[in-house]
């Protein structure tokens, strides 16, 4: 299985992004999907889970209300709709797959990585 993330760049505060997430090599529509991001010197972080039928979905307390977490099961991808940016944001963001099929929010329980897109927020 491949990850290909993509839609990473360089936004002012208060901007938008949308970042996507492409699998090939097996179709995973049955499994849970997530982002995670990691800030220089800083451990990576949760930000935002989704089921496999995209009915249950969880977000971090920091970007709740702000990100959107979605997923397009006929095109094996999952987004992840930044809004209302903040420098604090700025990190390299990475999509992941669990074999388990509800959210997941423990790093440990996503078998597949993408190999990350680099999210800018300028002050």
């Amino acid at each position: 299985v491949q990850l290909q993330a993509s839609g990473g760049g360089l936004v002012q505060a208060g901007g938008s992004l949308r970042l996507s997430c492409a699998a090939s090599g097996r179709t995973l529509s049955s499994y849970g999907m997530g982002w995670f991001r990691q800030a220089p010197g800083k451990e990576r972080e949760f930000v935002a889970a989704i089921s496999w039928s995209g009915r249950g979905t969880y977000y971090a307390d920091s970007v709740k209300g702000r990100f959107t977490i979605s997923r397009d099961n006929a095109k094996n991808t999952v987004y992840l709709q930044m809004n209302s940016l903040k420098p604090e944001d700025t990190a390299v963001y990475y999509c992941a797959f669990s074999h388990s099929g509800i959210v997941v929010v423990d790093p440990l329980r996503y078998n597949y990585w993408g190999q990350g897109t680099q999210v800018t927020v300028s002050s």
